[in-house]
């Protein structure tokens, strides 16, 4: 009788809605929490590559704010992103309407994506328009940002079709660490910037006289005392150079593309 006297008085009443409200509470700060991240993917044409990009983000466990910035693409591939933005949620930007300069125009997307990022308390996933994640991909990036010592920079390795290591991670083995600290440049394939970090350094600070800022970003985290890490066991497909066909020639034809490199001062780093 005492058991029944028990469970039907007030205050074990009072009790179990307490927990019921810590436990919706618990929930929604977990939702909460996992809006924080921004997700762009700058894109310069190659649409067959852009296209499996964007469906492969838009099968993710998660979902997170998505623009497309689109850097002077031809008329095919600005109606493909145009056309698609709902279907495949992703918010998509012409630079075109907001600048003149010819592309690339890296350095005003990541200039933009920073002052978003911030001001909605947001880290930022680049995702290159090459590159495939996987269903839990992103959900793996946001998940380690949090809890990785002193995080300023994570990303996941890239591979090929037969899931090998592939530019610009040729360097890792199979016996390195799951979890990786690096000192190596983190290439933006697909890379994530904590907000602390983004915080932490102006991206208008960086130089006019380059096209690619993966390697300066970088060395920037770890000059400024965060740690960078490589993801091993969760893999990208990466198709190197898709999104810029002309960087094909480095292999190719390398004296072609060092003459485009030295002389109209293309792919500068």
């Amino acid at each position: 009788m005492m058991y029944f006297r028990e469970i039907f008085s007030p205050n074990y009443h009072a009790l179990i809605n307490g927990l019921r409200i810590a436990k919706l509470s618990a929930i929604e700060n977990k939702k909460n929490e996992m809006k924080n991240l921004s997700i762009i993917t700058p894109v310069k044409d190659s649409l067959h590559t852009t296209k499996d990009t964007i469906k492969a983000v838009a099968k993710s466990t998660v979902s997170f704010p998505y623009k497309i910035y689109n850097d002077f693409s031809t008329k095919e591939t600005t109606k493909y992103l145009d056309k698609h933005q709902e279907s495949l949620n992703y918010t998509l930007v012409n630079l075109e309407d907001i600048t003149n300069t010819p592309s690339p125009n890296y350095k005003l997307v990541l200039q933009i994506a920073q002052q978003e990022a911030i001001k909605n308390e947001s880290g930022l996933l680049i995702i290159e328009s090459d590159v495939m994640v996987k269903p839990d991909t992103i959900e793996q990036l946001f998940k380690h940002s949090k809890e990785l010592d002193s995080c300023g920079m994570v990303a996941s390795v890239t591979v090929d079709r037969d899931e090998k290591y592939n530019f610009p991670y040729n360097f890792v083995k199979e016996s390195d660490p799951e979890i990786m600290e690096t000192s190596k440049r983190l290439s933006f394939c697909c890379t994530l910037i904590t907000l602390d970090y983004l915080k932490a350094f102006d991206f208008r600070e960086l130089s006019d006289g380059k096209d690619w800022f993966d390697v300066y970003i970088s060395k920037m985290s770890r000059k400024l005392g965060f740690k960078n890490y490589i993801l091993r066991k969760h893999t990208v497909l990466h198709l190197p150079h898709s999104s810029r066909p002309w960087k094909q020639l480095k292999y190719d034809n390398p004296l072609k593309y060092y003459f485009l490199k030295f002389i109209k001062g293309r792919d500068k780093i």
